[in-house]
């Protein structure tokens, strides 16, 4: 250890070993082959007002155009002289600061080259003492002005560009790959509303959400970077700062490193606005019929295409309408071209007050109009429409002081059974319009005969139904609801139709046909007053306490006054609202709430009790049950015939009522056909009883005799 601690070390020994390598060195000869090969000059100066030179190397013929002789000692010129007149003083201050400071010093200057030309020259040298103790300079000076002038060439191409780029007339930028302003023009910040490059640099901290008006636009100019490394004509509507929009086109690229990496965007946005909206326009008039403003023939084939795919999608079906003005040639002739083409106008407006928004009506020439109808959900809805569309024509219309009126045939073909293409739909309508008009003009005709006598059954059906709602041709039955004991207490009122022309009607057939071509409200009012008027009867006979039940349509629950309707009624048959109950599905609770609440709470205030029809088939929600205000839920039927069978419909009607036991709702059970469904549901805790177990529906003149025999 001690050894060790008494040890010179490892420098000291290091130290003698480089020295007695430079011993054995011809250092001379090795100073001499340096300095004489040197791309520059060495150099030992005075410091007077001269540079006088005391020794110059070789190099200074490269770099001055003198030889060393020349210049040592100011033979022929002096260093001062050939230092360029500009820098002299530069110079010989930075050599004074040196020699008050560090003692070293580095500076760049021109030389006046022996040829007439300059060279930019870096000295780098120190302030020294020379063998006599005077101080001298001594240092290296070589030629940069390769470096110089390439600097130069770099520093005017980026004015040049900077000019360019600050006062160009088109919008340029620079944005981080993450979607931020790096820099940006006055033109561009001009564009988008804001004072200075600054500025909307800091307003727009987030290119994606701040000036696209298109969610995910920004996305796909990324995709489309990352893709190709660059975008043409990308062209996107934007926010200016005041809120106002403009159309722009950007042209940009990746600005990559060394390694290939995205460093940022940078490119061009121009406005488009005036040129967007001029094509636009042109594209317009290239696909809408001057005259009516509707799509035209050319834009068609998009349409039904669009809808025909959709159509495929979802497994449905569509029709395709073509649609001719009878005797639009007479009011042409009679009353000029100018009211043919008023009249024109306001079929067209006719016709697409009565479409949906996502049907499409084109003019096809002359009188002829096209229709197209998606989401085919079956016969009755389109003949519906086609309906509207008649009533809508027929209606008057007064030209140039003359009241007028036409009518219209049309012929429908039905996609995909009839075609898919458009030349064969509508070759297959225009076939089908030429017939109804053969048959009288003002009809429709689908292209399948099928269709056709469906239709004019359809017709006669709604027709009949028409006439016996106006007049009270329908008759109501019914049918007993009784109690655990088996007595009556109270009837629920069913619709009946017997027609001439088609015998007995199923009410499944001819509600929702009244539902579809709104005939609803009248039946309902009718049954509901028919009601009414026998309840009350049954009161004065000395029956008092039974109750009669009324199913209200979804399209009469949404009526405003459906309260006071309700209660116009009661009072005309003079019938106490406690012996009124109205029946509504689940669904028809499920749409506004809030007017539900509202709709329920007005007929509660008068004392009608509530019934849930059909429970269990809709939403079956819990929550509702409890937020609405229900007197009273209907097991349906489906549940009731299953509730003896033991295959998992006792267990669904045991929750049904354990659920309105729980919110103190009385549980009537409808359907009960067999004794022992009667004794599980009594079992279970049903209060009232409904079905052909204990009477089907009888006509009012039955009624009393029945309730003599409970």
């Amino acid at each position: 250890m001690n050894d060790q601690a008494s040890s010179p070390g490892f420098l000291p020994v290091l130290r003698k070993r480089r020295e007695s390598a430079w011993n054995r060195i011809d250092s001379e000869r090795v100073l001499q082959v340096l300095v004489r090969n040197l791309e520059g000059m060495v150099f030992r100066c005075a410091i007077d007002d001269h540079w006088t030179m005391h020794f110059v190397s070789d190099g200074s013929r490269e770099l001055t155009g003198y030889c060393p002789d020349e210049l040592e000692y100011n033979k022929l010129v002096s260093y001062e002289a050939i230092t360029h007149p500009e820098d002299r003083l530069p110079v010989r201050r930075r050599i004074v600061e040196a020699m008050n400071g560090v003692a070293r010093y580095r500076v760049q200057y021109r030389l006046l080259h022996r040829d007439g030309g300059e060279r930019w020259v870096l000295e780098r040298g120190a302030i020294v003492l020379d063998e006599q103790g005077r101080r001298v300079l001594e240092g290296f000076v070589e030629d940069i002005t390769d470096q110089v002038l390439s600097q130069r060439q770099l520093s005017d191409a980026e004015q040049r560009y900077r000019s360019i780029f600050e006062d160009s007339v088109v919008g340029m930028f620079q944005t981080s790959i993450d979607g931020r302003y790096i820099a940006a023009n006055r033109a561009l910040a001009q564009l988008y509303g804001y004072a200075g490059a600054a500025e909307l640099i800091a307003g727009l901290s987030d290119i994606a959400g701040d000036l696209y008006v298109e969610p995910g636009r920004r996305a796909e100019f990324e995709t489309l970077m990352r893709e190709h490394g660059r975008v043409s004509d990308f062209e996107s509507e934007v926010y200016r700062r005041d809120g106002s929009r403009i159309w722009i086109s950007e042209h940009a690229h990746v600005v990559r490193g060394p390694a290939g990496e995205p460093l940022y965007y940078e490119g061009t946005v121009e406005d488009i606005t005036a040129q967007y909206h001029y094509r636009q326009q042109l594209e317009y008039q290239a696909t809408h019929d001057p005259l009516t403003g509707l799509p035209n023939r050319n834009l068609l084939q998009d349409r039904l295409q669009q809808v025909v795919r959709l159509a495929n999608r979802r497994g449905s079906k569509g029709s395709l309408a073509f649609v001719d003005v009878d005797n639009f040639k007479l009011v042409n002739d009679s009353l000029g071209h100018g009211a043919g083409d008023k009249l024109l106008v306001e079929v067209a407006r006719r016709l697409k007050s009565c479409l949906r928004d996502s049907d499409t009506v084109a003019r096809y020439g002359g009188d002829e109009f096209v229709l197209i109808l998606g989401d085919y959900d079956g016969l009755a809805e389109t003949l519906n429409i086609l309906h509207r569309i008649q009533d809508a024509i027929a209606e008057p219309i007064t030209l140039d002081g003359q009241e007028v009126r036409v009518n219209c045939s049309i012929g429908v073909s039905i996609f995909p059974d009839d075609g898919v293409d458009l030349d064969v739909l509508l070759r297959h309508a225009d076939a089908a319009m030429h017939h109804a008009k053969k048959l009288g003009k003002g009809q429709f005709q689908f292209y399948t005969e099928t269709l056709n006598v469906e239709a004019r059954e359809r017709l006669a059906l709604d027709s009949a139904l028409r006439r016996a709602i106006e007049e009270e041709a329908l008759s109501v039955v019914y049918q007993p609801k009784v109690n655990a004991r088996g007595r009556a207490c109270g009837f629920e009122a069913l619709v009946r139709w017997e027609c001439a022309e088609f015998g007995s009607v199923s009410p499944v057939r001819f509600i929702p046909l009244a539902e579809e071509n709104g005939l609803i409200g009248q039946l309902t009012w009718f049954v509901l007053r028919q009601a009414c008027h026998q309840a009350a009867g049954w009161r004065a006979a000395g029956h008092p306490d039974l109750r009669i039940a009324v199913n209200i349509s979804p399209s009469l629950f949404r009526e405003k006054d459906l309260a006071a309707l309700v209660g116009a009624v009661l009072e005309e048959a003079g019938l106490p609202a406690a012996n009124l109950e109205l029946e509504i599905t689940e669904g028809m609770l499920m749409g506004d709430v809030q007017r539900s609440l509202a709709v329920l709470g007005e007929l509660k205030a008068m004392g009608v009790d509530i019934a849930v029809d059909d429970f269990g088939t809709g939403y079956s929600s819990l929550a509702y049950l409890k937020r609405f205000p229900i007197d009273i839920l209907k097991v349906d039927r489906s549940f009731v015939l299953e509730c003896d069978s033991g295959n998992g419909g006792l267990a669904i009607t045991r929750a049904i009522v354990s659920l309105a036991h729980s919110l103190n709702l009385r549980v009537v059970a409808e359907g009960v056909e067999q004794q022992t469904q009667f004794a599980v549901l009594n079992a279970l805790g049903c209060q009232e009883f409904q079905g052909y177990y204990f009477a089907r529906p009888m006509p009012a003149g039955q009624v009393a005799a029945y309730l003599a025999g409970t």
